[in-house]
């Protein structure tokens, strides 16, 4: 009797936990079983390892085999596991040294003439890998994307033979390089946007927190077009984030775009997506949207039109920064620290103010429009602004007009980033009760200025905390160590839907 031990790793949300390859052969009639909660297609691939063993002319065993995926209560999946298979059967046999795969993990679905071909999720394995002091092979189409784990240790082959050889000490594979690829500033420039002054202020202000940001206005008054800016203003992403964003795109449909993966990502689902488009799930739970906009902007368009239920799945992602979703055989949870910035228009029609009186809607149909999105919702959203059209004098200025440019307005929300956190470690946004009553001290002139307007407003708990985490990020934007009058009465502006239909939309403090 022979027993071969190989090492791999399964794929459960952005971890990848161990998997070990028991490949066990016993004297008895020919078969091969595949134990460890395998689905189909781990079970279909004793056909095609039997098919690739053949074709690269090894011996495939007439004898009982037994193959054991551990743990036998995680479920397992794909075709990642047919490399580490198939050694472990050449092991077994005696076709490959006993000791041969003791340093490696391997990832690989193999085709039936021997080819590797790439699978999913393989940065998050990478890095396990290395964790663990083990080198990662992988096929050559994923090379690329395990070697930005950077620690990691990963040799790139494109068939069975060449990882035979490597394992055999015949011919060493080559060791996966990560491309070069420095972050790119992105095309769309703050500059290209005419007009509209005070909407780029509540860009500035909501990159230098991560603050989300709703805008409501006509159509055609530019509310797509300063959304698709926001990632331009935001910091650099540190190393760290840019592996954590890069991890959860590898196991989305379309995997790492090794070009860009150092930009913050911008989703834009469209108003049809169902929840679980946006949250992520599935029998085979893979990331939603939230969860691909980790450390990058999540742009929803036409608010009302999506589906309320869908809008509230928005929720509790917007407080913890991440999702969990659970299904009766697992539960995976997914990184979606993302800032949410919508769009939607003032009533159905979309010309609530209209000088020329276009709007012919009620108030009462503009009230079931903006009830579409709940006040739970609302209420989680720090930054509530009004977008007026823009005015046509300016459609027609010289495109060289000095403005502010998305390099310059990026300058300074790196500095007030950077004095975040050193100040507490993280940006104003993920500030906690206890950290808002250290950082976000106030006089007693200014808490009853505060006061004032949520008594006016009739603000929540949640709502007085966030106008006081956007004055910490207007302060530290001003160079300012402690809240001042106009820092906060700048914040209470940005809640414009906190106050009541028909009141005047000014505060004065």
């Amino acid at each position: 009797m022979s027993l071969a031990i190989v090492y791999t790793r399964a794929q459960t949300g952005v971890d990848a936990p161990p998997v070990t390859v028991e490949v066990h052969l016993s004297n008895g009639l020919p078969a091969l079983a595949i134990v460890g909660l395998p689905e189909a297609a781990v079970k279909e691939s004793k056909e095609r390892v039997r098919a690739a063993l053949l074709h690269a002319n090894f011996e495939f065993p007439a004898r009982r085999i037994t193959i054991n995926l551990a743990p036998a209560d995680l479920p397992k999946e794909g075709g990642r596991y047919d490399l580490a298979i198939a050694l472990g059967i050449l092991v077994a046999s005696g076709q490959l040294p006993p000791t041969a795969c003791a340093r490696h993990e391997f990832m690989g679905e193999l085709a039936l003439t021997g080819d590797l071909r790439g699978v999913r999720g393989v940065l998050p394995a990478a890095l396990q890998a290395a964790h663990a002091g083990r080198a990662l092979i992988v096929p050559a189409a994923n090379a690329a994307e395990a070697a930005l784990g950077g620690t990691a240790t990963v040799h790139a082959a494109n068939h069975l033979l060449e990882v035979c050889a490597h394992l055999s000490g015949a011919r060493e594979l080559p060791r996966a390089v990560a491309p070069d690829t420095p972050a790119r500033a992105p095309a769309e420039d703050l500059a290209d946007v005419r007009g509209q002054p005070h909407a780029k202020r509540a860009l500035e202000i909501a990159a230098a927190g991560g603050h989300s940001l709703l805008m409501i206005g006509p159509p055609g008054t530019g509310k797509t077009l300063l959304a698709s800016r926001l990632p331009g203003l935001l910091p650099p992403m540190t190393e760290r984030e840019a592996l954590e964003t890069a991890a959860v795109a590898s196991l989305g449909e379309g995997g790492i775009d090794l070009r860009r993966w150092r930009e913050r990502p911008f989703r834009a689902p469209h108003h049809t997506a169902s929840g679980i488009a946006l949250v992520g799930g599935g029998g085979s739970p893979r990331p939603g949207e939230i969860s691909l906009a980790h450390n990058g902007v999540l742009f929803l368009d036409e608010l009302p039109e999506f589906a309320r239920r869908v809008l509230e799945v928005l929720r509790e992602p917007l407080e913890s920064g991440r999702i969990m979703i659970s299904r009766a055989a697992r539960r995976c949870e997914f990184p979606a620290r993302f800032q949410l910035v919508a769009a939607m228009n003032p009533c159905p029609c979309g010309h609530l103010g209209d000088p020329a009186g276009r709007c012919r809607c009620t108030a009462d149909q503009i009230l079931r429009y903006r009830a579409r999105v709940s006040g739970p919702l609302l209420d989680r959203i720090d930054l509530h602004l009004e977008v007026p059209p823009v005015p046509r004098a300016l459609l027609g200025r010289p495109a060289n007009e000095p403005t502010l440019t998305s390099a310059q307005v990026r300058e300074r929300v790196t500095r007030a980033r950077e004095r975040q956190l050193a100040r507490d470690g993280k940006p104003a946004h993920q500030l906690t009760p206890k950290e808002i009553e250290r950082s976000c001290a106030i006089d007693t002139g200014l808490s009853a200025l505060l006061e004032r307007a949520a008594t006016q407003l009739g603000l929540s708990a949640r709502a007085y905390h966030r106008i006081l985490k956007v004055a910490r990020t207007i302060a530290d934007l001003d160079g300012a160590d402690s809240l001042e009058r106009p820092h906060l009465a700048e914040a209470i502006g940005y809640r414009t839907l906190d106050r009541k239909p028909g009141t005047d939309h000014g505060f004065t403090g």
